[in-house]
Formats: C-alpha cells, structure tokens, sequence
C-alpha cells in the first residue's frame, strides 16, 4: 500500500529541514559538485571517515593490489560518496528530463514485459553509487505507477523520524512506493491479490538480519553470509528475478543494465539466484571498485571458511 503522510511530516523541524535541504538543491549539479570536490577532501583527510574499514575491506577484498593501488580506490571511493550526497540532495529538485539525461536504463523492455503478464518482478539490487537514483527506472518504463502496477523498494526505517520522512519524501520522487522489510512479503501479496504487478528492488549486499541465518558465499576472498529474503521472496511470489548492474558513464551520469537472472525461481536448486546474485555482484564490484559502499562494515563477524 502507499504510505501516507506521517505525522513528523507536519512539524516544525521536517519543514524547517526539508524548506532548507529544498533550497540547497536548486543550486546547478555543477555547483554541488564544487562542495562536493570539498567535503570529499574533509572526509577522507580531515575527519578520515572509517578509513580503517575502507582500507581493510578494499585490502583483503583485493589481495594482489599494492598499497599505491588501494589508496587509489579508496580516494576515488572518497569521491564517490561525497557525490552520493550532493546527488540525493539534487532529488528534491530536479525535472524527470534532467534525470532521464542522467540516469540510464536498459533491459526495461522486458521488466515491461512481465509486468504485462500481471507477474510480479524482484530485482536484486547493491549499495552502488548511486543507488537512490535508481527509482528513475519509472520514467523508462511504459508502464505507469498506479496504473495496474507498482514499483517499490525496501527499506530500513531511520532511527531519527524527521531524516526518515525526508527519505521517504526523497524515495518517492519518481513515483515509486518504499516498503519496510518487516512487511514487504505482506505488502508484495496484498498487491498480487488486488491484481497489481510489482517491481521491487531488495538491497541484498547487507549482512543477515537476526534471525536469518543466511547463504554462504566465497566472496571478494572473504566467507560472507548473503541474505536469504530476496530469494525467499522471489520464490514464494514466483516472481521473476533480475539483477541492477550499476555503472558509472561519467561524474553526475550512470547506467542500469536489467539482467534478467530467471522468469522461473521454482525450477532452480534452493540457492541458486543467491548464487547468481553474488556472481554478478562480483563482477560489478570488480569492474569499478571505487563504486561499491565500502565503509559498510560487511565483515564485523568473521564466518568460518566451509
């Protein structure tokens, strides 16, 4: 179901906050990207955000790279994530045209396609620069929010109300409808009852929530716990799985390839669209290191090697 407006919207601070950050981004991208050349600077060499993390995860995830190299990707990822900022800020003004020349998708076709059948679609989806851009896919696809079908992603709600609600604001920019984790499969059947056809992109590169004992993997040189609720959901929607390939064109321009991993969960092994996942993500990670959330802690609990 659409969320509706939550009380924090209405207070003082939301607005005070929002009319602020609403400001800001009417400033041209390349004027954003002039902070951004400074905060990225701050971060990685004043305030030296979670440099340690950076630098072990990019170390042991890449063995054979030398130190030279691994600096590298850790300014470019510096650089990366300042952008994110200034470019999640750029959404609360920015026209569908100005995104659509920025923000790139192929493979929609057949997203369409299975949207069409009335079929449900799970996309699996990373923390790739960058990521809150990704809701654009509304403005390549022929089909319309709200019309016989929805797109949705799941989300973690905020601990701080006032930073959740600007994220939902933000979220929903291009028509899309965000969905707890809690509640997903239950919003997702809700829908597939009412006769709507979703696309929901699922986060899958975090670690297991409690209570999920996750999939092993061998990844980036690492045992590594997957979670398993893409999967599961996919499978219990017989939904379609595709994968978000993440690229960057150039500084402010990505592209998304759609690659279809399956239109039939139920005919794979248990485990096997986690599998393709992380093969996939792999690949993605290796081709532009620098795009990846490294600062993410994904390895705070070791995993025994099996």
């Amino acid at each position: 179901m659409h969320l509706t407006m939550k009380p924090v919207e209405k207070t003082f601070s939301y607005r005070m906050l929002h009319g602020v950050l609403k400001v800001a981004a009417m400033l041209p991208l390349w004027a954003l990207y002039g902070l951004s050349d400074v905060v990225w600077v701050v971060l990685g060499f004043v305030v030296r955000y979670r440099r340690g993390i950076i630098t072990a995860n990019l170390t042991a995830s890449f063995p054979d790279m030398s130190p030279k190299e691994i600096a590298r990707i850790r300014r470019r990822f510096y650089r990366n994530f300042s952008d994110y900022i200034f470019e999640t800020l750029k959404l609360l003004h920015i026209s569908d045209r100005s995104m659509r020349r920025r923000m790139e998708f192929t493979g929609v076709e057949a997203v369409d396609r299975i949207l069409g059948e009335g079929r449900p679609v799970v996309a699996f989806f990373s923390h790739c620069f960058n990521w809150e851009w990704v809701p654009s896919i509304t403005l390549w696809s022929k089909l319309k929010p709200g019309e016989g079908v929805e797109f949705c992603q799941v989300y973690r709600p905020l601990r701080n109300r006032v930073m959740d609600a600007l994220m939902l604001d933000i979220r929903s920019r291009f028509g899309s409808v965000s969905l707890t984790k809690k509640l997903v499969f239950l919003d997702l059947m809700r829908y597939t009852r009412r006769g709507v056809a979703t696309i929901t992109g699922f986060m899958s590169d975090q670690k297991p929530s409690h209570g999920d004992e996750g999939h092993y993997e061998n990844f980036l040189h690492h045992p590594t716990m997957f979670i398993t609720g893409t999967e599961t959901v996919a499978r219990r929607l017989d939904a379609a799985v595709v994968y978000f390939d993440m690229n960057k064109i150039s500084r402010g321009h990505y592209r998304v390839d759609v690659r279809l991993i399956t239109e039939k969960p139920g005919e794979l092994p248990e485990g096997t669209l986690t599998d393709r996942y992380c093969s996939l993500l792999t690949q993605t990670i290796r081709r532009n290191p620098a795009l990846w959330l490294w600062s993410h802690n994904r390895w705070k609990n070791p995993v025994a090697p099996r």
